[in-house]
């Protein structure tokens, strides 16, 4: 996460909201969100994590990464599921993407 903290102008100047989740109680959601500068909602659980298709960490009763770029109709434009700490999408891939969505759009 700290990764779009650090391009935040870059999200800003193309409309772009980023919104987390954690398993984590609301005072440790709440440290996490002022450190990144996002809203970080709190509390997500087995079901909530299963709704969304995620891997839950029965073991350690948290969700593992879940990351999912929508369009401006609330189309998912890509998703991504992790179960570890490799293969996350970074903040410039995102930017990337939009970039790359948008053109599209110009174009027809």
């Amino acid at each position: 996460m700290g990764g779009f903290s650090k391009v935040r102008a870059d999200l800003d100047a193309n409309n772009i909201t980023l919104v987390a989740a954690s398993s984590d109680p609301q005072d440790k959601a709440a440290e996490m969100a002022a450190e990144i500068g996002f809203p970080v909602g709190y509390g997500v659980d087995q079901a909530t994590a299963e709704s969304l298709g995620a891997y839950w960490e029965a073991n350690r009763k948290f969700i593992q990464p879940t990351e999912v770029v929508l369009s401006p109709e609330n189309q998912i434009v890509q998703l991504s599921y992790s179960d570890g700490p490799l293969a996350r999408t970074e903040a410039e891939d995102v930017l990337k993407l939009v970039a790359f969505r948008m053109k599209q759009r110009q174009a027809g």
